[in-house]
């Protein structure tokens, strides 16, 4: 197996943690600020649709603690090495409600035996300083992980007023500083492939990210997803890549990208069942479908072959 050329979110619990700690993901209820059933200005993102990605267990029907039960026992058959969990609140945007009830909720998660943790996805617009004066209270016991991510898409204006987002960079930076403030630690999530993105303009996000305090990273390609704007005309939809220019593509950002984020993921995936275009999914060789955790060694031999590394372009 080749060192890893890229610095690895995974390798991180590992070293500190002395375990691989498994995200198991909890829906809350939440909803979004940029939803409103109501209002057709506010209909969400355009590429927006969270059951695409919501494992079978998540049901807001049932409790913060049977999910996080039910996630034990479903990842157990597949990473039968992880000794600890982590309760991701994934769905939607879990910071969008009063604090109180994010306090009771966090708590219930926190509250169980097995989890270490907590990770909490929302938007740069959803956070405000009572909200991340609690995560931080929470984040201040020792050897507890407690982290936000921030989905922010893309760090172009334009491109988030075309994805009807609802928010503009600037709220982005300002809540990425306002975490770092607190110590808390902070992840983003950045889409590859949004529509009017050229290559140099994704490789110049890169530099972007790189003037943030943010810990860690996540890139997903551009997965169109049935029901969405997105899909059906209402919108452009956006790049899409074979997997050797993808692969291409993410070794060129890591190689410009700040040497001490941790890289959580490469890409994303999304089950046949919900894509609107299923002949743009990758596949191996033998004609199965790629699983997106087989694109780390696919991105680090790339970086073998070219003989660079994670930040290998940096400028400081």
């Amino acid at each position: 197996m080749q060192p890893l050329r890229y610095n690895s979110y995974s390798a991180y619990f590992k070293h500190n943690y002395g375990t691989r700690l498994q995200k198991l993901s909890v829906d809350a209820g939440f909803s979004c600020p940029n939803r409103n059933p109501h209002d057709r200005a506010k209909g969400g993102c355009t590429f927006c649709n969270n059951q695409a990605f919501n494992p079978s267990y998540c049901s807001p029907q049932k409790s913060i603690t049977q999910q996080l039960d039910e996630g034990i026992e479903f990842h157990q058959h597949r990473y039968r090495n992880a000794e600890g969990y982590l309760a991701y609140f994934q769905p939607y945007s879990n910071t969008f409600a009063p604090v109180d009830k994010l306090k009771d909720i966090y708590s219930e998660a926190l509250a169980h035996p097995k989890v270490k943790g907590l990770i909490i996805g929302t938007r740069p617009d959803c956070v405000d300083d009572a909200k991340l004066d609690l995560i931080a209270s929470l984040a201040g016991v020792p050897h507890r992980f407690v982290a936000i991510e921030y989905g922010i898409e893309s760090c172009y204006d334009a491109t988030l007023a075309a994805i009807r987002r609802g928010h503009d960079f600037q709220a982005t930076r300002h809540a990425i500083n306002l975490t770092a403030e607190r110590g808390i630690h902070c992840g983003v999530h950045l889409v590859l492939g949004l529509p009017g993105e050229s290559h140099d303009m994704i490789l110049a996000e890169a530099d972007i990210i790189n003037s943030l305090p943010i810990n860690s990273l996540k890139l997903h390609q551009l997965q169109v997803i049935k029901g969405t704007p997105m899909a059906d005309g209402s919108a452009q939809a956006g790049n899409s890549f074979r997997l050797d220019e993808y692969i291409s593509l993410v070794c060129d950002f890591v190689e410009r990208l700040r040497p001490d984020i941790l890289i959580e993921r490469f890409a994303g995936e999304v089950p046949p069942r919900f894509q609107a275009f299923p002949e743009r999914s990758w596949h191996r060789p033998d004609g199965r479908l790629l699983r997106n955790e087989q694109i780390p060694p696919m991105v680090n031999n790339e970086l073998v072959r070219r003989g660079t590394c994670q930040g290998y372009h940096y400028q400081s």
